[in-house]
């Protein structure tokens, strides 16, 4: 226990990391210690780590859309939010007949996929010193992947997590 510190008061370190994430947020800057965002996409690459079968969007139907905001935890890690457009969470439906518009996602951090998703929030634990990139993808309730004109309906955020203190 630090007894330095004022009753109420925020260790010196989260203060110190928190103040470099909000001064990187004010002045729009792209990463800090813990802080994502150097690059989004929207990629048709499959990840390679895991293949899933193809369900093509056909013609005439609305198509499913997928992006995310990644952010740091004040306790440590990372708040992963994925947002649907045309698709609907069902994880009531999960293994039964797929349909374009609803099943699950799956979440990749560096190629890896680390979970399902059945809803819009998750929380990554922390993640170690170097550059990351997380990728939700949209799922049938099948695990099909779902393509729209050749192309895997998907969201990719890339980031650094710098050494604590670095100063970014």
């Amino acid at each position: 226990m630090n007894h330095n510190n004022p009753k109420g008061a925020l260790p010196l370190r989260f203060s110190a990391a928190l103040i470099t994430v909000l001064s990187a947020l004010v002045a729009g800057q792209g990463s800090t210690s813990e802080m994502p965002a150097l690059e989004h996409s929207h990629s048709t690459q499959p990840t390679a780590a895991h293949v899933h079968s193809k369900l093509e969007i056909p013609a005439g139907i609305l198509v499913p859309a997928v992006d995310l905001d990644i952010a740091p935890d004040p306790m440590g890690g990372w708040n992963v939010q994925v947002k649907v457009k045309n698709f609907e969470f069902a994880p009531e439906r999960v293994n039964q007949t797929s349909a374009v518009n609803e099943g699950h996602a799956h979440l990749y951090v560096n190629g890896k996929k680390v979970t399902r998703l059945y809803g819009s929030w998750h929380y990554l634990d922390k993640l170690p010193t170097g550059p990351h990139s997380v990728t939700v993808t949209l799922n049938t309730n099948r695990h099909e992947d779902l393509f729209y004109k050749g192309k895997r309906i998907e969201a990719t955020k890339r980031f650094i997590v710098f050494p604590a203190g670095a100063g970014h």
